[in-house]
């Protein structure tokens, strides 16, 4: 086994990152827990923080979990980059926020983003640490790319040009999880930034960014896709600094020019738009449902379905706004019960409690419609049966903690591409310096 690679995992929550990097009991996720995760990943610090509660129940559940050591549960904007070790790798879910530059510090490497926005935490990780991580590895919502609706794609540019002024070069992709074979419709953006002094970007400099993006790439090798613009991907340099960026990217408000796919590298975005290329089996709703061993709270009463079905049903009203001009309102329908031979919807937040709700999940059982449980919520996610069960953890927070996860197999995948790259690396190198010892 090659050396471990150190990470640091930010906006930790209950564990996702670190499941899918690596494995529960070195058990790997998309085995169900069953087979041997052969992985070189280690967490030496962790980092968790809710800013709008007191209890902070994400973290009590990741220490439980995984231990105290190394973990930290202070808000991340306030710990000093010297408490943090150094590694080899950093990850996080980082939240969607608005990332506009307010202005620059002179003299200084330094930005000033929007109070409270954490993608600037990051940033300041990577500027400040002297030696700084190989590799960087983040997750977050699909509409990153169109954000914000006034300057569409502002908030990824803005996001690529800092990555790459801190000299990383960056691939992303937007993946649904259900497109290769997982258990939930779950659509996501993963990005992967190299720092310049590695070999994986000297390989990536090497070749045609088309050919990264669709077969050599570490996104590419987890998740085949197929290029529906073959011939055709957009090139476009972000030749402004950060802070014109942020002030007249796309200010005409047109659509964003980013797809769902990417390379970005010495300045130049190469992107197109991809589909999913994938022959495996797929797992669906029914296949993750405990039969016969959820509790009566779960269940809906009689007398309360039709109440689910007005919320889930189609709607054509006029409204009145709280000024009192009215409007019309519609939205379509959705499926009610859910169906058990498909991919579950995405998780949401709002998915635990009994009131009734259109985006809570329910499925028709032999004794009747239900909602669905906290170990199928995780089980959704790939998480460990009962993993985030502890004293004092309401059902309600558990359903919470999972529509505010990952799903854990995407996060193995890409992993798993990302080591066997390292150790590609690691193994070429090994074989010049004998090579070199010898002649």
């Amino acid at each position: 086994m090659g050396k471990k690679i150190r990470v640091v995992e930010l906006f930790a929550g209950v564990g996702g990152f670190r499941l899918g990097l690596e494995g529960w009991r070195n058990k790997s996720a998309c085995s169900g827990y069953t087979k041997n995760l052969k992985q070189t990943y280690e967490v030496i610090w962790s980092n968790q923080w809710e800013p709008s509660t007191k209890a902070q129940h994400a973290s009590y559940v990741y220490e439980h979990r995984f231990g105290k050591e190394g973990h930290c549960n202070k808000d991340i904007s306030t710990v000093d980059v010297s408490e943090i070790p150094d590694h080899d790798l950093l990850v996080g879910g980082f939240p969607c926020q608005d990332y506009s530059v307010a202005t620059t510090l002179k003299n200084s490497k330094g930005l000033i983003g929007k109070k409270g926005v954490l993608w600037w935490s990051i940033h300041k990780i990577l500027s400040e640490k002297l030696n700084k991580p190989k590799y960087v590895f983040l997750e977050n919502v699909d509409r990153l790319i169109n954000s914000p609706s006034n300057q569409r794609g502002r908030d990824f540019a803005i996001i690529l040009k800092s990555l790459g002024d801190l000299g990383y070069a960056v691939e992303w992709r937007i993946i649904n999880a259900a497109d290769y074979g997982m258990p939930q419709r779950r659509r996501r953006i993963f990005i992967l930034a190299y720092l310049k002094s590695t070999s994986i970007y000297n390989s990536i400099k090497k070749q045609r960014p088309l050919d990264w993006i669709l077969y050599d790439g570490t996104l590419a090798t987890a998740f085949p896709i197929t290029s529906v613009q073959t011939l055709f991907p957009k090139e476009f340099e972000l030749k402004e600094d950060i802070v014109d960026i942020s002030s007249k990217f796309n200010i005409d408000g047109g659509e964003s020019i980013f797809e769902n796919s990417g390379l970005f590298i010495n300045g130049v975005v190469t992107t197109l738009k991809s589909s999913p290329v994938f022959n495996g089996n797929s797992t669906v709703l029914g296949d993750i449902i405990l039969n016969g061993e959820v509790t009566d709270e779960f269940y809906i009463d009689e007398c309360d379905l039709q109440k689910w079905r007005i919320l889930k049903g189609p709607k054509n009203q006029v409204r009145i706004n709280a000024d009192g001009h009215e409007y019309k309102y519609s939205e379509g329908g959705m499926v009610f019960p859910d169906p058990l031979d498909r991919p579950s919807r995405t998780i949401i937040t709002g998915e635990g409690g009994a009131s009734p709700s259109r985006f809570k999940h329910v499925i028709k059982t032999i004794k009747g419609f239900r909602r669905l449980s906290p170990i199928e919520l995780e089980r959704l996610n790939m998480f460990p049966d009962n993993h985030t069960k502890l004293d004092g953890i309401s059902n309600s927070k558990r359903a919470f903690f999972m529509g505010n996860a990952l799903v854990v197999g995407v996060i193995e995948k890409i992993g798993i591409a990302l080591n066997e790259k390292v150790q590609e690396v690691a193994n070429v190198r090994l074989k010049n310096q004998i090579e070199s010892l010898i002649d």
